[in-house]
């Protein structure tokens, strides 16, 4: 194997909680991106593109029933792989004070799309019953799901990346020539240094 295979993750939060969608918005912010697909959509993808300090990345946002995970999974050279730690950190950090308005919109409709073209048939349409029956409780319209998007605001986006990213433990793991992985103290230590815009 000749590229490091990462996964970076924090506490995230249930289905149902008040921030579980805020926190979809935060990961539709954030974004996937692949260097064969040359699709620089987020600031992390054209971070990390620019400096080609990564091969790719991918952020996950996993909800359970009491809790969740949130993070992001990437692949980088090893010569690189510290420089990719810095700037997938800045871009946290970054989440928690200088978010766009911009870059909130795009998200919200980028997830109404999505939300919308995963209910285009009835297999997908009883899929999503069944699984907000287990999460929820009860079925909930993709309309109404749309009305809570959009009352998400940039405030909302970076106080819950301020929850999630600021003086919080991580959970790190990687395969492959790691040797420059950063140490999990450093990781953590950037992790205290977030200061939130009042």
């Amino acid at each position: 194997m000749k590229e490091c295979h990462i996964a970076l993750a924090f506490e995230g939060v249930s289905w149902t909680s008040e921030l579980a969608l805020p926190l979809m918005v935060l990961q539709t912010i954030l974004g996937t991106w692949d260097r064969s697909s040359g699709n620089t959509n987020s600031q992390l993808a054209q971070d990390l593109a620019s400096t080609e300090s990564a091969e790719s990345f991918m952020t996950f946002n996993t909800n359970y029933k009491d809790t969740g995970l949130f993070g992001i999974y990437f692949v980088a050279p090893p010569s690189t792989l510290p420089q990719a730690i810095q700037i997938i950190l800045h871009n946290f950090h970054r989440c928690c004070t200088n978010i766009t308005a911009e870059e909130v919109e795009r998200a919200k409709n980028q997830m109404k799309i999505n939300l919308l073209l995963q209910v285009d048939n009835y297999s997908n349409i009883c899929e999503d019953i069944g699984r907000q029956m287990l999460t929820h409780g009860k079925w909930i319209p993709s309309a109404e799901f749309v009305k809570k998007i959009d009352l998400i605001t940039p405030e909302d986006i970076r106080l819950v990346s301020h929850l999630l990213f600021n003086d919080k433990d991580h959970a790190m793991v990687g395969i492959g020539p790691v040797e420059k992985l950063p140490s999990y103290d450093y990781i953590r230590d950037q992790s205290s240094k977030v200061n939130l815009k009042k």
